[in-house]
């Protein structure tokens, strides 16, 4: 039975891929307090297992799969990296670029000091990075270099040996020197900095989910009396003398009719007004002046929520609390903001700026949900298809461009078919953010090409490198472990202290940057549970766009570096 089934596996080496990621998703899954492995490193160390069979798989797959994996990653990150770069988040992305060649730095010197090769370098600086793209762009860099064929297939196969040796550390070590060592180390109280960021940002200073009473609202219906302070007042007045609490006049009975409220209309003694709002600001309005009354048919007011695609750039940099002067906004609540590439949720406060690209969800009547969506951008309509055209001819053109080869004296220069094609997707990305007509990758499907292209890239990689690996751990040993620890520490424990003390960030977004700008979303998690909070997501988005971006092409980098 044994002997059949590892017959069955060479034979048919397509079998073996599957069955590294389907065992490699499962061990992905376990955790240790929230902290796993993640499907990368548990695909790995299966196909390292699985590969002491012998089996060999082409590299055309690998090749292929890779170049899915990189659009998707470029696609993703594009609206927040050229946003971050250009103008918004330029502080954020100035640390990312600083934390990523603290990184590149830490892991090329321990490479030189340990005398570790081109591969395992590499394998160290991927691993302890926790970027599991940079080895895939380190492999693909090291096969670039020329070398004889018995020397390119050792140093590959020295890359997922040190990756896996040190991803572990990098992993678990990244989210409790952010999570817990870092706010002892600086002396952070994560959830009252947070509370108070929120006060500063126009909000109520309060914890975690408490945010949801800013914007969950009611309509209530209020008959108004002599002594009322709204008589002669019309409707935009009146929602203007309540600031942000969000008041907004929907409809007016008068005499037996019943209309749709405008901002110019003049409200009189008798009326009765359906007025929305925040559930506590509603609750105070009853009084002397205005008596609450139950009237079913003008409370029936038609209301729709809706995902909205910002793509106007005035719209851009500005906050809520800009954006809720407009006119164009009277009647929208906003109940929830994601931005980037795997939607992280922002806390909506009154200073905090939209970009192009974030996706908001926002309730009100049909016709003002038509108005604004007019003036900010366009429907996000739930859709399964995706724009392969496209997706393929930006993977060709990036493949080609990159594979030109610039010469500076006699040394070769070029960004390589992988570095093309993850810039090409970090073009459309951006393209389809500002002009949403076209490209459309819809998250499920950018998520299954990021994923099933890593996985697949690097289950081919492991089954490649197993009949090595054991060879490898034996060389080198329990100090590479040690190095690992060593370059995933100093640079986040630099971090900490960088963000602090030379870019000034508030404490409260200070450990989201640092977890961004080492692209450690586990770490996010664990901050937003631990800070009851969504604030510490703000300083998140820019710098994990940026720096996913580069300790991505760091893969390349670390080849050049160590040769």
């Amino acid at each position: 039975m044994w002997k059949w089934l590892v017959d069955t596996l060479r034979a048919n080496p397509e079998i073996a891929v599957f069955l590294c990621l389907s065992i490699g998703a499962y061990i992905g899954k376990l955790s240790f307090k929230g902290v796993g492995l993640g499907a990368v490193t548990g695909t790995l160390l299966t196909a390292l297992v699985v590969g002491q069979l012998g089996i060999t798989v082409s590299n055309d797959v690998r090749a292929i799969f890779f170049l899915l994996f990189l659009f998707a990653i470029g696609y993703g990150v594009g609206p927040q990296f050229v946003q971050g770069i250009a103008k918004n988040g330029l502080p954020q992305a100035l640390f990312s670029i600083l934390i990523c060649a603290l990184c590149l730095g830490t892991a090329w010197v321990a490479g030189r000091i340990a005398g570790y090769d081109i591969g395992s370098t590499a394998g160290l600086f991927a691993g302890a990075s926790t970027i599991s793209s940079a080895l895939a762009l380190s492999v693909d860099a090291i096969e670039q270099l020329g070398l004889a064929a018995g020397e390119t297939t050792r140093l590959v196969n020295a890359v997922p040996t040190a990756f896996a040796m040190t991803y572990i550390f990098g992993t678990i070590g990244a989210t409790m020197i952010i999570c817990v060592v870092g706010p002892k180390l600086l002396g952070i109280d994560l959830v009252a900095a947070c509370r108070a960021y929120e006060r500063k940002m126009g909000g109520h200073g309060q914890s975690g989910d408490g945010l949801r009473a800013w914007h969950l609202h009611i309509v209530r219906a209020y008959r108004i009396g002599d002594g009322s302070d709204w008589i002669g007042k019309s409707a935009s007045e009146i929602e203007a003398g309540h600031g942000l609490a969000q008041l907004f006049i929907e409809r007016i009975r008068r005499d037996t009719q019943i209309v749709d409220a405008t901002a110019e209309m003049t409200l009189r003694v008798g009326d009765v007004v359906a007025v929305a709002g925040n559930r506590a600001v509603l609750m105070q309005l009853a009084g002397p002046g205005l008596v609450e009354v139950e009237d079913a048919e003008l409370l029936n007011v038609p209301v729709e929520g809706t995902e909205m695609l910002i793509t106007n750039r005035k719209v851009n940099g500005q906050t809520l609390a800009e954006l809720a002067k407009l006119p164009v906004t009277r009647g929208i609540f906003l109940r929830r903001i994601r931005r980037g590439a795997t939607g992280i949720d922002i806390p909506v406060l009154p200073a905090t700026t939209l970009h192009r690209g974030d996706v908001v969800t926002v309730v009100g009547r049909p016709q003002d949900i038509s108005r604004v969506l007019a003036a900010f951008g366009r429907a996000d309509r739930a859709t399964e298809e995706t724009d392969i055209a496209l997706v393929a001819a930006a993977i060709v053109i990036g493949a080609i461009l990159g594979s030109i080869v610039l010469r500076m004296g006699s040394v070769p220069v070029t960004l390589s078919s992988s570095g093309g094609v993850l810039l090409a997707g970090i073009a459309l990305g951006w393209l389809r953010s500002v002009h949403p007509t076209f490209g459309r990758v819809p998250p499920a499907a950018n998520w299954l090409m990021n994923a099933l292209g890593l996985n697949m890239f690097i289950a081919v990689v492991g089954l490649s490198s197993g009949p090595s690996f054991v060879a490898g751990v034996q060389e080198l040993g329990f100090s590479l472990f040690l190095w690992g620890m060593v370059v995933t520490s100093v640079p986040l424990i630099l971090a900490l202290y960088i963000g602090r003390y030379v870019f000034r960030f508030d404490d409260a977004i200070l450990l989201g940057c640092v977890a961004g700008a080492r692209a450690s979303t586990a770490s996010l998690g664990m901050l937003t549970a631990r800070a009851k909070s969504q604030t510490p997501a703000l300083g998140f988005t820019v710098s994990c766009a940026v720096s996913n971006t580069l300790l991505t092409i760091g893969g390349i980098l670390i080849v050049l570096l160590a040769r």
